[in-house]
């Protein structure tokens, strides 16, 4: 962590102690553990959540489960997530905290893909954070407009975050054609710069947020 990264998580809102302790216990047990929000985006995502009061949010990509629960932490009593991870192998690590934490009845778990969970629950989202398989996202994107199906996943006013937008600084840097994961960060910004549908902005915390706006 360089210094100006320090400087912003020492003067960000401190995460609770399950978040501190999921995160030490990520550092442990997983092989690329950076991938966890942490606390800055964490804090972030939980006052996303207080400030729009959605009532039914989607996380495509779970991993350990620190982002789940910072957003279930802001969601107000009868609001619901749903969160979707492709990696059984990760359900043992955030299932526990899932249960310790007082927020956890405010989340819904489910195993696989997301783009075959996510039409089959036939809901519309309030909000969307997108942070599953990079090769994906412009998948992901069809798949909540509804650009092939019909049946959009979000509604006029909704909001979808995508994480890691700038995939490491690779985004502007020359491409290898075996670079599938840049490639398609690089798609999934341009298809959503070139909607008319949203309205949007790309942020600089950690790796990239994507806000994007339905209209």
């Amino acid at each position: 962590m360089d210094l100006l990264e320090q400087y912003i998580e020492s003067h960000t809102s401190p995460e609770d102690e399950l978040l501190v302790e999921l995160d030490r216990e990520t550092h442990q047990r997983v092989i690329q553990p950076r991938m966890i929000s942490g606390r800055v985006q964490g804090r972030f995502l939980e006052l996303l959540v207080r400030m729009l009061r959605p009532r039914t949010v989607l996380e495509i990509g779970t991993f350990t489960g620190y982002s789940a629960l910072s957003m279930a932490a802001g969601l107000e009593e009868g609001a619901v997530l749903h969160t979707v991870e492709i990696d059984d192998e990760m359900e043992p690590i955030f299932r526990p905290f899932f249960e310790r934490s007082p927020h956890g009845d405010k989340i819904c778990v489910h195993i696989g893909s997301a783009l075959d969970i996510v039409p089959q629950l036939g809901m519309k989202f309030d909000l969307v954070f997108v942070d599953g398989d990079k090769r994906e996202y412009p998948a992901y994107y069809r798949m909540l407009m509804g650009d092939d199906s019909g049946c959009p996943s979000v509604h006029s006013g909704s909001v979808i975050l995508a994480d890691n937008v700038l995939w490491y600084g690779k985004v502007v840097e020359e491409l290898p054609r075996t670079d599938r994961f840049t490639q398609a960060i690089l798609d999934f910004n341009r298809m959503v710069a070139d909607d008319p549908r949203v309205e949007q902005v790309i942020l600089t915390i950690r790796d990239g947020l994507n806000l994007i706006r339905v209209k």
